[in-house]
């Protein structure tokens, strides 16, 4: 197990709350009820932790020796709603 690993699981569930916060939240918000206000905020935070998520999963793959399509896998659940959350029980197995 890399050192690393439990703080990726921190970053990928910060990163799939963000992702459930700009669909459910602002982009309703926005789009339903008019008030763009918070769309920018939370945009640019999912935006940045987006990017914190990809980096550290590289950097992560590369330490635990992850395969391409392992990655791949990682890499794509961040782009689904709640697809974080089923990584996360996924890398709990890996940590024990």
């Amino acid at each position: 197990m890399d050192s690393f690993l439990p703080y990726f699981r921190k970053i990928s569930i910060i990163e799939g709350c963000s992702l459930l916060t700009l669909l459910f939240l602002a982009m309703p918000a926005k789009y339903y009820w008019g008030y763009p206000a918070m769309m920018p905020v939370v945009g640019w935070g999912h935006g940045v932790l987006f990017l914190v998520f990809l980096v550290s999963s590289l950097v992560i793959s590369h330490r635990m020796s992850w395969s391409i399509g392992f990655w791949l896998l990682v890499f794509f659940s961040s782009l689904l709603p709640f697809g974080t959350f089923v990584l996360d029980l996924k890398l709990r197995k890996m940590s024990v």
